[in-house]
């Protein structure tokens, strides 16, 4: 069975922005991992770390399940993810253990540090899957898998500049189960309106997938950056997978 990973700085990232591609992946036959560098530890106006790490994890892998998928958490913590050797090593571990054919990750630009050091950290652990030296138990993974970037929050830079995706996927169908797997993500909606002044969290998603749907002129999509940089592959197997459902631009 082929095999999709989604890792991101937060339990919630994956839902927000490639949940409906991987529902896509899921129904041609692949098996689906979403993983987190973070438990979401800092998620909460009340609640303790723990506390809130415990629910955040549990709510993640719940929204998996959905597809019946493995919710993995490399127990970072909230905004101290950082380009160095533990972290980069514990995400190379996870490659390597899971051996995906494809990876989403963040935006290289985006909002958040978080999101950029987690893009940073596993752009380095897919190479280095594949390095014997590494300072990894897992037996290194010879392929260097497919890796993908999703779309910035809100599709814009932290100087408000837009951040243009080159690949679309048309998720109209997928919407709803993309939803339901945000809808898991419930001790989200108190943290965003009390830190964010927002309680939008569901109807943000939708709108942002159907501004992107109208840029192909199709009801909602997801938007995706390729890494083609040297050694890694430069097929673009979403579009052979999903085919007219997958625009390039």
């Amino acid at each position: 069975m082929k095999t999709v990973l989604g890792i991101f700085a937060h339990p919630d990232d994956a839902e927000l922005m490639c949940a409906g591609t991987l529902s896509l992946l899921k129904k041609t036959g692949w098996a689906v991992h979403i993983a987190t560098f973070t438990p979401g530890d800092k998620g909460s106006a009340e609640l303790t770390r723990e506390e809130i790490s415990s629910i955040r994890k549990s709510e993640a892998a719940n929204s998996a399940e959905l597809l019946d998928g493995t919710y993995h958490c490399l127990e970072c913590d909230d905004v101290y993810i950082l380009y160095e050797r533990e972290t980069i090593n514990k995400a190379t571990a996870l490659i390597r253990k899971i051996r995906p054919d494809i990876v989403f990750t963040a935006s290289p630009n985006d909002y958040m540090v978080d999101h950029e050091m987690s893009s940073k950290i596993v752009q380095t652990a897919c190479f280095g899957a594949g390095i014997k030296n590494m300072e990894v138990e897992e037996e290194s993974y010879e392929v260097v898998p497919h890796l993908y970037y999703v779309d910035a929050l809100e599709g814009k830079d932290k100087f408000g500049n837009p951040v243009q995706p080159s690949i679309y996927v048309d998720i109209s169908t997928e919407i709803g189960i993309k939803e339901e797997m945000l809808g898991c993500h419930k001790s989200q909606r108190e943290w965003l309106r009390k830190h964010h002044k927002m309680d939008e969290y569901i109807l943000s998603m939708k709108r942002f997938a159907e501004l992107r749907g109208d840029e192909i002129k199709t009801q909602y999509a997801e938007g995706f950056r390729q890494h083609l940089g040297h050694g890694y592959p430069h097929s673009n197997i979403l579009k052979e997978l999903l085919g007219e459902l997958v625009v390039l631009k």
